[in-house]
């Protein structure tokens, strides 16, 4: 009995030090990576090579605002799928788009403000935030804010992610020529 459980005992610890890496397939350019388990492994590494949403600050000769606004496509992304809205602020080096208010013609008197921070310059969900504001005006001109519905807003977050996707493999395919 002692014999068939320390085998399966072995077996176990074996397939758990072997599997100790997490391995994953990059949905948008179908390449295999590992990642570290370790956290803080994972960002030594990310600090050693320049990695981040704010590239590498260490080098001097790099100009971390144009690096950032053309390299990242999340933020590209986000322009290009808002581009209708009128824009009132960009901060490069903070990483936040500000839209001012926008109203639709067939709605003159409801009018919708957005803005995008980039959290990390990962093509996921979770790398950016919308916030989305909604004032609604009577014929007098008084105005009042009102919820903004959460499907709006994760809306508006799938497409400047399936943008950004398409933006990065139009990228990997013009490396790979």
């Amino acid at each position: 009995m002692f014999k068939n459980s320390s085998k399966f005992t072995i077996i176990i610890i074996f397939f758990l030090i072997t599997n100790c890496g997490i391995s994953q397939k990059d949905p948008v350019t179908g390449e295999t990576r590992n990642i570290e388990p370790n956290a803080g492994e994972r960002a030594k590494k990310v600090a050693q090579e320049g990695g981040g949403i704010f590239s590498n600050l260490n080098n001097p000769r790099s100009s971390t605002t144009f690096e950032f606004t053309t390299s990242n496509v999340l933020w590209r992304a986000t322009l290009k799928t808002l581009d209708f809205l009128p824009l009132t602020n960009a901060d490069y080096s903070g990483g936040v788009i500000i839209y001012d208010w926008y109203s639709q013609n067939n709605k003159p008197d409801e009018q919708i403000k957005i803005s995008v921070q980039f959290l990390n310059n990962e093509i996921r969900s979770e790398s950016i935030k919308v916030t989305a504001h909604k004032k609604i005006c009577d014929n007098s001109g008084k105005c009042t804010n009102a919820n903004v519905d959460q499907k709006f807003i994760d809306t508006i977050k799938e497409n400047i992610i399936t943008s950004a996707r398409s933006l990065k493999i139009e990228e990997t395919k013009k490396i790979k020529k």
